[in-house]
Order: structure tokens, then sequence, then C-alpha cells
């Protein structure tokens, strides 16, 4: 059984932590992608605590007791809300952390919020069956130098069904 976390915002007293964090996820995707050079691994700790300030990023981490074991980076533009810079410790991988973070996103987003996008290397296929599972539907990729982006949406919006009849 998955420890419950203690999820809450990130703040710039954790940044250390939550800079230790990341750079520990994203070294096996980086050495998936064959590239030392993605985001989350160039981004200075001067640059994550710029992050966590910022207005429109809502930063979730989510400590087991003392120790940070993951976190999600949401960026809010209008209506839309992009997921990035999601990280659980490499350790800790596939036990449920994860969903853990990805659920508890919802509450912390502004009203008016429609659609959740979220990012990831086309190759990252447990990643993409994550999003899947909770909602997510793949829309299109976008290459980025030598790496492949899937790009999923999830809406928030209850549409009606359209029936033949009615168009």
């Amino acid at each position: 059984m998955t420890a419950e976390l203690d999820i809450r915002q990130v703040t710039t007293d954790e940044a250390g932590e939550l800079f230790t964090l990341r750079r520990a996820a994203f070294v096996t995707e980086a050495q998936q992608y064959g590239d030392p050079h993605i985001p989350p691994l160039t981004q200075t700790l001067e640059e994550l605590v710029a992050d966590l300030q910022r207005d429109d990023v809502v930063t979730l981490g989510g400590w087991d007791g003392p120790r940070l074991v993951g976190s999600i980076r949401v960026l809010v533009e209008d209506k839309k809300a992009t997921l990035g810079r999601f990280a659980v410790a490499p350790d800790l991988q596939g036990q449920g952390f994860g969903t853990q973070l990805l659920l508890a996103i919802l509450p912390y987003l502004p009203d008016g919020i429609e659609e959740v996008w979220v990012f990831t290397g086309r190759d990252s296929v447990q990643n993409i069956a994550l999003y899947a599972k909770h909602g997510y539907e793949h829309q299109h990729d976008q290459t980025a130098g030598d790496l492949t982006y899937a790009f999923l949406r999830k809406s928030l919006v209850e549409t009606p069904d359209v029936h033949e009849d009615d168009r």
C-alpha cells in the first residue's frame, strides 16, 4: 500500500530540495533520450526560485514524512493549464506517488480553467500510459531539436452529447 503523500505548494525555502529531486528524477529521462541538456537538468537554482515566485505558476510537492518525493509544475494561461516538470524520486517510481500528485492538481487550479495539457517525450511509454489512464488524450507530437514530445489534453468542460438528428 502506497503511503498517502502530504501534497502542498512548494515554497522558495524548499527550492533546494526540489532542485535535487528534479535532477535525480530527470537523469533517467535524459539518459533515455541521450540528451543531458533537457530543461529540468539545465535550470539553475536561481531560475527555479524565480519560477516558484511567479503568479502564473503553481508548483506542488508531495512529501512522504520529511522527504520530498515528488513534484509537478503547472503553468496557468487564461483558460488553460499546462503540466510540466513532473518528477518522482527514482527509487519510488511506480508506487503511486505520481498518480497522487496528478490527481491533486485540480483543486489548486484557478476558476475558469477549461483544459489541462501535458507533454512528455514521445518514447516515454509509462508517462503516456499514466496520463491516458487519467483521461488525457494524445493530441499531437512536436519535435524540438533531437527530441519529439507527445502533447496530451484533458478537457474539464462537460460537452453535451451531439446526436445525428441534432445536426
